[in-house]
């Protein structure tokens, strides 16, 4: 048998070549969009340069789909199916900077002490919560601000109902009055509660391996659950 390692597939390949140039194109998407919703008084030059930045990365975002879609031999439909993410950020772009997630975890996997199964959750959940709050509430207030009687009308009444909203507590106070910003709710609320469950699920998990840690300590020194020396 041969000790030379497997070659790369050629999806392999691009996939490695394209990861800081799509790291790149996804945070200048977000920032062009942040600009151009929030900064409403600039100049329309400037607004069309971050239209223009916008349609630039979408387009290699489509560029990057369609040439993996290529790549993997796959028909369209299975491409779908295995790659449901990568479809879904093509469609709604403003969820790319999620792959970032990922690009973070190949980086600390190769160039770090990989973190424990409880912490790479806590780690991604994090990431994932504060880049979709940030993406949600642009969105929001984009279509929301300027909508007859609509309640979120700063960018912090924003931020606020996202939070509520991926939270799922849902106060009330505020609340989206168009469809595009209904939309986004939804979204956001099962986000919201696919993330609370992944923590929340990967805490109840750590809880109960530490105090079965400790009930097998005390099993070998002959000291009862729950005991105390002397007891």
């Amino acid at each position: 048998m041969s000790d030379r390692p497997p070659t790369p597939s050629r999806l392999e390949h691009w996939d490695r070549r394209m990861e800081v140039p799509l790291a790149v194109a996804s945070l200048a998407f977000l920032t062009a969009y942040a600009v151009h919703v929030l900064a409403r008084g600039l100049p329309g030059v400037w607004h069309d340069a971050c239209l223009a930045v916008t349609l630039g990365s979408w387009t290699l975002f489509v560029v990057d789909y369609l040439v993996r879609l290529r790549l993997s031999g796959l028909a369209p439909h299975r491409f779908l199916r295995a790659h449901p993410l990568d479809t879904l950020v093509v469609v709604l772009p403003l969820l790319r900077p999620l792959r970032m997630v990922n690009l973070y975890g190949r980086i600390q996997r190769r160039h770090g002490p990989r973190l424990s199964l409880y912490g790479r959750v806590m780690v991604y959940s994090g990431l994932s919560v504060s880049l979709l709050g940030f993406a949600g509430s642009l969105t929001v207030y984009h279509h929301e601000v300027d909508a007859p009687g609509a309640t979120i009308v700063t960018f912090g009444d924003s931020v606020w109902w996202t939070c509520a909203t991926l939270a799922t507590v849902g106060y009330g106070d505020v609340s989206p009055v168009t469809p595009a910003g209904r939309v986004t709710a939804v979204g956001l609320m099962a986000c919201g509660l696919a993330l609370l469950g992944a923590v929340t699920g990967s805490f109840s998990s750590w809880l109960i391996q530490a105090f079965t840690r400790e009930d097998e300590k005390r099993a070998d020194t002959g000291r009862p659950p729950g005991g105390s020396p002397g007891a």
